[in-house]
């Protein structure tokens, strides 16, 4: 299959394309945003690499693929070739949109810092431990689902994405994608309602 097959499928949601894709271009994307990252001396920023690396994800799905929907491969244009060139404007487009950080310790006019501004709101050693066991009850939870849906919840949960971008992800209608989130999430209440929570 060529490449602009290859594209062709992807869009119309074939799973094995999908996962094919997933296999061959993970590893690169996340490779090309890294090196974007340590040109600009980011390198050591992994939650940056991560939010970029969901954020092309989600970018490259948008408005049914439309991103995919331009590659052509035309003049010998390898979809790789293509991909990479995609995931680096991204990245940079990425990177421009950010804010400047600023410093905890950097001083305001009254000599005041905003760590000295804010209050001490620790949690007390039982509120940790309670919180540990949540946790610990959690994974142990999430580890008994299928692959796929440990996947939902890392893209819906964990990375926020939203669910009418899921239902063209996963190929499934608004409907369907719903039934899921209820079904993964009463596993999960099932769960933790056998641990004892």
């Amino acid at each position: 299959m060529d490449d602009l097959e290859f594209v062709h499928k992807f869009i119309k949601g074939d799973i094995p394309t999908r996962e094919e894709f997933h296999k061959h271009y993970s590893r690169l994307i996340y490779n090309y945003i890294h090196h974007v990252l340590t040109v600009k001396g980011l390198e050591s920023h992994q939650d940056s690499i991560d939010d970029i690396y969901q954020g092309f994800f989600v970018f490259i799905m948008e408005e049914d693929c439309k991103r995919l929907k331009s590659f052509k491969a035309k003049n010998g244009c390898t979809f790789a070739t293509w991909i990479r060139q995609l995931t680096i404007n991204f990245t940079r487009d990425y990177l421009r949109k950010l804010k400047p950080a600023f410093s905890i310790d950097s001083e305001t006019d009254d000599n005041l810092s905003l760590k000295d501004t804010l209050k001490d709101g620790s949690l007390s050693v039982s509120e940790i431990l309670s919180i540990d066991e949540t946790m610990k009850v959690l994974d142990y939870c999430i580890e008994l689902l299928s692959l796929e849906d440990k996947y939902f919840i890392e893209l819906n949960f964990n990375q926020r994405i939203g669910l009418e971008t899921l239902k063209d992800f996963f190929s499934l209608s608004r409907g369907a994608i719903d039934m899921r989130r209820a079904r993964i999430i009463k596993r999960l209440r099932d769960c933790f309602k056998s641990k004892g929570f």
